[in-house]
C-alpha cells in the first residue's frame, strides 16, 4: 500500500471517531453551554509529519460552528493511540503510555501549573480524555498561539537550549512542590520507558544498539575496539538504561518529563525569529526519579554537538538557578541540590545519556527523506531496519561521542 493510501485510510478512521456528533458534544462541554451547538464545517488533517512522533497518531481538527446564535471558529489537536494495525499499535496498546499522559494532563500538570507565575504555564490545556476505543486526548491547539517545533536535524542552539532548561527547571520544581503536598503523586510515575514495558520496547533498544555496532564497524575513523565493546553490551542496553532510571530515596528526585527531546517541546518566536517562549508536549513517559534522567536525555538528543561540548556547564547553571528560584517561590521544604550534587547526579546517570545517543539520537538526526515509522523499522520476525544509523550526521556525532563514553567506562 502506498504512503498516500495509508494516509487516506488513517484519516478515514479518525473521521469515523471524531465526527460532528463528537465535536458538538465536546464543544458543549468546553463552553458549558446547554443550548444547541451546531458544527457547520469540520476538517481533519495530520498535525505532525512522519518522524515527528512515534507513539501516537496526531490530528488537527478545524471547526466552524454556531453556538448561542453566534458563528465561531476553533481548532483542536486530537492525540490517539495508533489506529493502524501492526507492531506499533500492539506495543502502545500494551504499554501504560496513554494512561500516564491522561493522568498527567487531567491532574498533575494542572496542579503543577498552580505553583508557577502567570505566563509560565507548562503545557497546553487538556480538553477531553477517553481511556479506550481508542485511548485519546483532545488538547488545546498551540499553533494559533504562535508555538511551533524547532528544527530537529540542526540541533538546538544556545537561545533555544536556555529556554528549554529553564522550562525544565520549572517543571521539576513545581513537581517537587506537588509531591510535598501530595506524596502519592510519586507512586503514579514509577515506570518511564524502562520499567514493565512490552517486549517490543526492549527490542527497539536492543536492535538499535546492534545496528549502531554494525554501522560503526564501517567507520575507519573510529577505534574498532570501541565497536567490539558496543557489540558486547548491545543485548544488555535496555537493562543498563533501567539500572540508571531508578529512583533513589536518599537523593533529590522530581517528576521527570521522561521524553524531553526537541520534538516534545514547542517554541514561540518574536518578529526577528528569536525564541522567546517554551512549552512542553507529550507526557507519556513521566517518571519520578533524579533530574539527571531528563537532563542527560535532553543533552544527548537535542543539542547540536558543538553546543553539547561548549555549553553544558552554562546550561546546568541556568537550570539550577531557575530550579532554586521556583522552589523558593513555591515554598518548597525540600532543599535544591548544589551544583556539586547536580554534577554528581549527571555522572551517575551518564549511561542514560549514552543509551539515548544509541537509540533516540538516530531518530532525531535522520534526514526527512529517510524517515521510517516504527512498523517499517520493526518486523514481526524480529528484523530491524532503521536507515537513521546510516546517516552522515549521526556518524559524525557518534564518532565524537563514543570515545568519551569509553573514557567514562560506560562501554565496559
Amino acid at each position: 500500500m502506498s504512503a498516500e493510501q495509508e494516509a487516506k485510510n488513517l484519516l478515514a478512521k479518525i473521521e469515523r471517531i471524531v465526527d460532528r456528533a463528537f465535536c458538538e458534544m465536546l464543544l458543549r462541554q468546553l463552553e458549558a453551554h446547554e443550548g444547541p451547538i451546531e458544527v457547520k464545517a469540520l476538517s481533519i488533517r495530520p498535525a505532525t509529519n512522519k518522524g515527528d512522533n512515534y507513539t501516537s497518531d496526531m490530528f488537527r481538527v478545524s471547526l466552524d460552528y454556531v453556538s448561542g446564535g453566534r458563528e465561531k471558529k476553533t481548532s483542536l489537536v486530537v492525540k490517539s493511540e495508533p489506529l493502524t494495525d501492526g507492531i506499533h499499535k500492539d506495543m502502545i496498546s500494551r504499554s501504560t503510555l496513554f494512561s500516564t499522559e491522561i493522568r498527567m494532563m487531567s491532574d498533575s500538570l494542572t496542579k503543577m501549573n498552580g505553583f508557577l507565575a502567570p505566563g509560565q504555564k507548562l503545557n497546553g490545556r487538556g480538553l477531553y480524555t477517553q481511556k479506550e476505543n481508542p485511548p485519546m486526548l483532545v488538547i488545546e491547539d498551540l499553533q494559533p498561539l504562535g508555538f511551533r517545533m524547532a528544527d530537529r536535524e540542526s540541533g538546538l542552539d544556545y537561545p533555544h537550549c536556555l529556554l528549554a532548561v529553564k522550562g525544565l527547571a520549572r517543571f521539576h520544581a513545581s513537581s517537587v512542590a506537588l509531591c510535598e503536598k501530595e506524596p502519592e503523586q510519586k507512586d503514579w510515575y514509577r515506570r518511564g520507558i524502562f520499567v514493565n514495558q512490552p517486549d517490543e520496547v526492549k527490542q527497539f533498544f536492543t536492535q538499535g544498539a546492534r545496528s549502531l555496532a554494525q554501522e560503526a564497524a564501517n567507520w575507519p575513523e573510529l577505534d574498532q575496539r570501541i565497536v567490539e565493546k558496543i557489540r558486547r553490551i548491545a543485548d544488555d542496553i535496555y537493562e543498563r538504561g533501567s539500572g540508571v532510571s531508578d529512583c533513589r530515596s536518599h537523593d533529590f528526585n522530581v517528576i521527570n518529563h521522561g521524553d524531553f527531546w526537541v520534538n516534545n517541546m514547542l517554541f514561540k518566536y518574536d518578529a526577528n525569529n528569536r525564541p522567546i517562549g517554551h512549552i512542553f508536549v507529550d507526557f507519556q513517559l513521566c517518571l519520578y526519579s533524579s533530574p539527571g534522567v531528563d537532563l542527560q536525555y535532553f543533552f544527548n538528543t537535542s543539542l547540536s554537538d558543538d553546543m553539547l561540548l561548549a555549553k553544558e556547564s552554562a546550561l546546568l547553571e541556568a537550570y539550577l538557578a531557575e530550579l532554586e528560584a521556583v522552589m523558593k517561590a513555591a515554598g518548597c521544604r525540600t532543599r535544591a541540590p548544589s551544583m556539586a550534587e547536580l554534577q554528581r547526579m549527571m555522572r551517575e546517570r551518564a549511561t542514560y545519556g549514552m543509551v539515548a545517543s544509541f537509540t533516540v539520537l538516530p531518530l532525531v538526526l535522520v534526514e526527512k527523506s529517510e524517515v521510517k515509522s516504527l512498523d517499517e523499522m520493526m518486523s514481526s520476525d524480529g528484523t530491524y531496519d532503521n536507515p537513521a544509523y546510516r546517516g552522515k550526521a549521526y556518524r559524525k556525532a557518534m564518532v565524537r561521542r563514543l570515545p568519551k563514553f569509553d573514557q567514562l567506562g560506560l562501554l565496559d
